[in-house]
């Protein structure tokens, strides 16, 4: 081999090493969480909780919200929404609706995490026989029902729980819409049951938590992270209150527009790749240096890219690969790149059948080149700096 061939060898093998392990990792979590959950014990535990409900100028749907969730409250469950920093009536209508409402006013100061912080702030000035013993959070456009409120609240006494938190299936919504709602599938239904079963943890997604309230009323709330919700998570996890999932359990919230779905993405993937950047190796080397294989698969959890972003870069790095090879490197790193990379889409395949024909029509599915394409705007976008607002319900 020649001096030429050699650079290359080791030049496509470190291009290809990082994609590898992440797009293993990222097979061996899907197919970890396409495996049936192990039954939960049974509780008869129903512990008095309160649901704080965030609403930034949610006016036009608050009532619905309302409306909706309170017939499924068990009884001792009270719904407080929090009027953050509103400049419409969301205050009075979600009171009119039938729930508790508490006014946050303080521009300076903007984001979910301050919202919550102000309700807890409410809760722990109550006495102390009317505090509750745990403390859900509910987007203002979420939806569940009073079994996955029930099974909440009996597991999070002692540690945070997570539900899945899907996006209402649409099969008559746009291809692109379509596409992203079975992301969130693969996301937060999929993966998360992977990482639960991997790791024994589960990463908070903002909506769907549960906490016991001694837990809630320490924790680091006043935030303007657009994605304080893992972070907390992952807070929680380093002081061993590691998040639970809680498979049973299952909130839902509306499909956006084509238009909101990008926004969201938008903000979601540019929070997340920021922390994952962050946090992940750090995570990982500290797991090492404990001996911790659970906290290493949770940290390298964390640092696979969101779907796109990883057919993106195994696809470039393909290409990159094989360029090489023309060069005079080894075929073995390609190789091995088009292995994991078929790998990914047969389990995106076994996942479709088995959880996600609901959410992604087999004729929206063909459209996936074209998703990654409507896609390449978002990641451009974050080059020039990740969204810092907190964006209301659409």
């Amino acid at each position: 081999m020649t001096a030429v061939a050699v650079i290359a060898t080791v030049v496509a093998a470190l291009v290809a090493a990082p994609l590898l392990a992440l797009t293993a990792a990222f097979v061996i979590e899907v197919s970890a969480g396409l495996r049936s959950p192990a039954s939960p014990a049974p509780t008869d535990v129903t512990p008095r909780a309160v649901i704080v409900m965030p609403a930034h100028d949610e006016g036009p749907i608050i009532a619905a919200t309302v409306t909706r969730l309170l017939p499924e409250l068990p009884p001792g469950f009270e719904l407080l929404v929090v009027a953050d920093n509103c400049r419409d009536d969301t205050a009075a209508i979600a009171a009119a609706a039938g729930a508790r409402v508490t006014r946050r006013d303080d521009p300076s100061r903007r984001g979910k995490g301050y919202a919550l912080a102000h309700a807890r702030d409410q809760i722990a000035a109550r006495a102390l026989e009317d505090q509750p013993a745990v403390v859900m959070v509910l987007d203002a456009d979420g939806a569940t029902d009073r079994a996955s409120l029930l099974a909440m609240a009996a597991r999070a006494t002692e540690r945070p729980v997570q539900a899945t938190n899907l996006l209402a299936p649409d099969l008559t919504a746009a291809p692109m819409v379509q596409v992203s709602n079975f992301a969130f599938v693969i996301k937060n239904l999929v993966r998360q049951g992977g990482l639960a079963r991997l790791a024994g943890r589960a990463n908070l997604t903002g909506t769907g938590m549960a906490f016991p309230w001694p837990i809630f009323r320490d924790a680091p709330l006043a935030t303007s992270d657009i994605v304080e919700d893992l972070a907390l998570g992952l807070d929680l996890a380093r002081r061993g209150k590691l998040p639970r999932y809680v498979p049973e359990a299952t909130v839902w919230s509306a499909a956006s527009s084509a238009e909101g779905t990008l926004q969201q993405r938008q903000r979601w993937e540019g929070g997340f790749l920021a922390t994952s950047l962050t946090r992940a190796l750090p995570a990982m080397g500290a797991a090492l240096r404990r001996g911790d294989a659970r906290a290493l698969w949770a940290g390298l959890s964390l640092a696979i890219p969101p779907l796109t972003l990883l057919l993106m870069f195994d696809l470039a790095a393909l290409l990159v690969t094989g360029l090489l090879v023309l060069a005079g490197a080894s075929p073995w790193p390609a190789l091995l790149l088009a292995a994991a990379l078929t790998a990914a889409a047969i389990a995106l395949w076994v996942a479709w059948r088995r959880v996600g024909r609901p959410f992604l029509s087999a004729g929206a599915a063909a459209r996936l080149p074209l998703y990654v394409l409507w896609k390449i705007p978002l990641y451009l976008k974050l080059l020039g700096g990740r969204p810092t607002s907190w964006l209301r319900a659409r």
